[in-house]
């Protein structure tokens, strides 16, 4: 598997042939990888340093500091996870990871916020990190803007306006997440071979696109047509994006959203910042234009953004399991 490295900066520029470039590479790596990194954004290393500090910062505080801000205690699916509070992969254990979820921050007033929509509502933040409100809402604006100009280039790849996303992400559910993959001493299977612990257990990821932000220890898997398991490396300066089960459903299969998983290697700690690129709650995920050849019914039934992330969420985070139950 190539999982290619892209330069996106003609999709700043008025080049409408350097756009489409752009659109031809990022549509091949979603058809036959599902993985690309990409270089030539505007987020800068200075912004990715702040928030790596911030990270670090989040996760050093005291234990019940962060569980006061547990996501066990939002109604929308925001706060602190504990270390393997998420399963990814139902035949492993909990993932070997803590997490901090934020997202769109309404006020508990906003009239979008009900038993309807229930991805909406208020974050919750830590209270003793001074500006960290702040940082965070500003580097989601920043993701998010970064995560559309992704999408105009699917857009062009598949001959449909460049904008037609953009009034989908009104009020996006895009998630912005800090991981820490703690140290884990390698464990030994019933053959004497020392084993590598699974950090994050092999899955796909729910949404639309993700755009991550991964440190230099590296960790990150990805599955080939074969079943095999092949490194993708940090590469300085650059994201690693990733087509979502959305997308997949939304392309009706044009694009592939590939398993992936974390190993942690042995005795070091893993830093990770995903930004989860969903749109509004409401937003009809039905078949795309000009990814059904005519007279062909599309593979998968319309669905709202909302109700997809509703229902994977619910097969993933013991705690919803049971509420549900």
């Amino acid at each position: 598997m190539n999982i290619p490295l892209i330069d996106i900066s003609p999709l700043y520029q008025n080049d409408p042939a350097g756009k489409r470039k752009v659109a031809n590479a990022i549509d091949n790596a979603c058809q036959h990888s599902g993985f690309f990194y990409i270089k030539g954004h505007p987020i800068s290393a200075e912004r990715i340093h702040t928030m790596r500090t911030l990270a670090q910062d989040f996760f050093a505080l005291p234990m019940a500091e962060k569980q006061a801000i547990a996501i066990r205690l939002s109604n929308n699916h925001r706060g602190y996870g504990e270390t393997a509070a998420e399963q990814l992969d139902p035949t492993q254990p909990g993932d070997w990871k803590e997490s901090f979820d934020m997202g769109l921050n309404l006020a508990p007033d906003h009239p979008l916020i009900g038993p309807q929509r229930p991805l909406y509502g208020p974050n919750q933040y830590p209270q003793t990190l001074a500006g960290f409100q702040h940082t965070m809402e500003t580097h989601y604006r920043d993701m998010l803007t970064l995560g559309k100009k992704i999408l105009s280039a699917l857009a062009l790849a598949l001959n449909i306006n460049e904008d037609f996303f953009d009034d989908k992400f009104e009020h996006p559910l895009s998630v912005l997440r800090f991981l820490h993959y703690p140290p884990r001493p390698a464990v030994t299977d019933a053959n004497g071979k020392q084993v590598i612990p699974v950090g994050a257990g092999s899955h796909t990821d729910y949404g639309c696109i993700t755009i991550l932000w991964q440190d230099e220890i590296g960790g990150l898997q990805v599955q080939d047509v074969n079943g095999h398991w092949i490194d993708a490396p940090p590469i300085a300066d650059t994201f690693v994006i990733n087509i979502g089960n959305m997308m997949a459903r939304w392309s009706n299969d044009r694009y592939k959203s590939t398993p992936h998983r974390v190993y942690s290697p042995s005795g070091a700690e893993r830093y990770s910042i995903p930004f989860f690129v969903e749109p509004d709650f409401d937003t009809d995920v039905s078949c795309l234009p000009n990814c059904c050849a005519a007279g062909e019914t599309p593979k998968y039934a319309p669905i709202s953004a909302g109700d997809w992330m509703i229902y994977c969420f619910n097969n993933t985070y013991a705690y919803r399991q049971e509420e549900t139950a």
